[in-house]
């Protein structure tokens, strides 16, 4: 491991890729506190569910769309989705969004039950 203040990363940025390719973590500090971690992306990291937790926070700041943050995660597009929904998260995040979506849905019709002895061909 090795720490970088953050003044300081201008000049450290090459070393601290290096540092990720091979292998090590660097923190980075401002004002002589921790401010974050530099973690290089493994197999083990990634089979932690480091991948799902980067594309929730991507996809919830509008960074990513939920198809991408679902390839991001290595999961299916429904069982992402599913995912974000137990996480607390809504596709429509606000009342304009809902009315949008249901002014689509308005149009859309029930389809009636033909009657007894109807033909069954549109005309």
């Amino acid at each position: 491991m090795e720490a970088f203040a953050v003044r300081d990363l201008r000049e450290h940025t090459g070393e601290l890729v290096r540092n990720a390719e091979s292998g090590q973590f660097s923190v980075v500090s401002k004002h002589g506190k921790p401010l974050f971690v530099a973690l290089p992306f493994t197999d083990e990291l990634l089979s932690a569910g480091v991948s799902v937790a980067l594309a929730d926070r991507l996809v919830q700041s509008g960074e990513l769309s939920t198809s991408s943050g679902a390839k991001l995660a290595g999961m299916p597009y429904a069982r992402y989705l599913q995912h974000l929904g137990a996480m607390g998260y809504s596709l429509l995040d606000d009342s304009a969004s809902l009315d949008y979506e249901l002014a689509l849905l308005d149009p859309v019709k029930p389809i009636k039950p033909a009657k007894p002895g109807a033909p069954t061909t549109p005309r």
